[in-house]
């Protein structure tokens, strides 16, 4: 053991730390056969390494399988009473925001729940089938005057208790398309519901929640943290966003104020499902180009996009239960995770997007979403031509060795 160098001593120490990093960011990751996958693959890679070093590569081999088997099986920590404990919902007419709220006043929280229509059907729902705990607000939260109303409802009936917690839901994606193509009213409309509202919400009931060492949960979306093609508008807002929690996280450490962040996978929520809405936002989209880009780009690149989304739209998951689930856990888990994944595949996504090159991710990205053949019109244009001038050439290649 004395021949080895302290290079070696170096690499086998980042080797045990990436190996290590990984299996922790998979047993996360809610991906049945990763951790499995992941464990046996770090034990053979550093049995490797120890077996170099002449040790007993095959006990530490079952050091480490004991210690992946414990913490597999071992219980999770007891969850927190959810009676008594006050939570806020936004933007609960459909959708997370709706389901969480019937799914928390079933479990005993006092819920207030924040609504744009409190005549709509969202509305009418919640108060039939919810009980007396549960109180409808309407609250557009891009409006101040409408949050602070929120707020001196809630303190009147909470009293003295504070809030236990703040579950910012409510957001939009104003529209699809190319970043080019995108109004810049799109841009700072997302902007002003995802990013500019949920941060008026969460100041605003910030002293409630410190009041009681509560918790802020927070929808996001992975577009905030990868760019996903057509959802520059959408993807920046829950980039701000994402940024906003994880600052918010570290600020409120030291009065007790626990932050997490939910980030699901692809669920039919709100008008995704709506064919209507899809031909509207198309509509939208074709009557604020100009001419000149609209020649560019072509009506059928821009109606491929609008089929695209529709197709996975029609494919997202239906259920949302697991996302309901996971918004439970974040509040009553004894120590919630800062970072939550909702779904099947996020947790591989992000994997994919953390450890693997570039080149690879980047792959992985555009096969997972947005799949489109068709170029813009001007790049056919010119590959056409490129093709029109290579056959040309060839053509006059093979007259002059005729010639010849």
């Amino acid at each position: 053991m004395e021949d080895y160098t302290l290079p070696f001593w170096i690499y086998l120490a980042v080797l045990t730390v990436f190996v290590g990093g990984a299996m922790k960011k998979l047993l996360a990751s809610q991906l049945s056969a990763a951790p499995s996958l992941v464990a046996w693959l770090g034990a053979t890679v550093l049995v490797e390494r120890v077996w170099a070093l002449c040790l007993p590569a095959v006990l530490l081999l079952l050091l480490l399988l004991a210690c992946f088997l414990y913490f597999r099986t071992r219980p999770p920590p007891a969850a927190l009473p959810a009676r008594g404990k006050a939570v806020l919902i936004t933007g609960c007419d459909s959708g997370f925001g709706n389901a969480t709220a019937k799914r928390l006043d079933a479990l005993g929280f006092e819920v207030f729940a924040t609504v744009l229509d409190p005549s709509g059907d969202g509305a009418r729902d919640l108060l039939r089938t919810c009980s007396p705990r549960l109180t409808v607000l309407q609250v557009d939260i891009t409006q101040q005057q409408q949050v602070q109303q929120a707020l001196l409802d809630t303190q009147a009936k909470l009293g003295p208790k504070g809030l236990w917690a703040l579950v910012n839901n409510a957001g939009v994606c104003v529209n699809f398309g190319d970043s080019e193509l995108s109004l810049m009213e799109n841009f700072r409309g997302c902007m002003e519901v995802n990013f500019f509202g949920t941060l008026s919400v969460t100041r605003s009931f910030l002293p409630l929640l410190r009041q009681t060492r509560g918790r802020i949960i927070t929808i996001s979306s992975p577009a905030g943290d990868q760019p996903f093609p057509c959802l520059a508008a959408y993807g920046a807002s829950k980039a701000a966003l994402n940024l906003l929690t994880n600052t918010l996280r570290h600020e409120l450490e030291p009065w007790g104020v626990k932050v997490s962040t939910v980030l699901p996978s692809s669920f039919r929520t709100g008008q995704t499902s709506n064919q209507a809405y899809w031909e509207q936002q198309h509509k939208q989209l074709l009557q604020g180009l100009s001419p000149a880009l609209l020649e560019e780009y072509g009506e059928d690149y821009m109606s491929e996009t609008k089929e695209l989304f529709q197709s996975y739209a029609r494919q997202a998951n239906p259920d949302l239960s697991v996302v309901v689930d996971t918004i439970v856990e974040a509040l009553l888990a004894p120590a919630p995770s800062p970072r939550y994944f909702a779904g099947p595949g996020v947790g591989l996504m992000y994997f994919i997007h953390s450890y693997c090159p570039f080149s690879i991710s980047n792959r992985f990205l555009q096969k997972l979403f947005v799949k489109k053949k068709l170029m813009p019109r001007a790049l056919r244009k010119e590959s056409g031509f490129d093709l029109n001038l290579s056959l040309h050439h060839n053509n006059n290649n093979n007259n002059e060795e005729k010639l010849q």
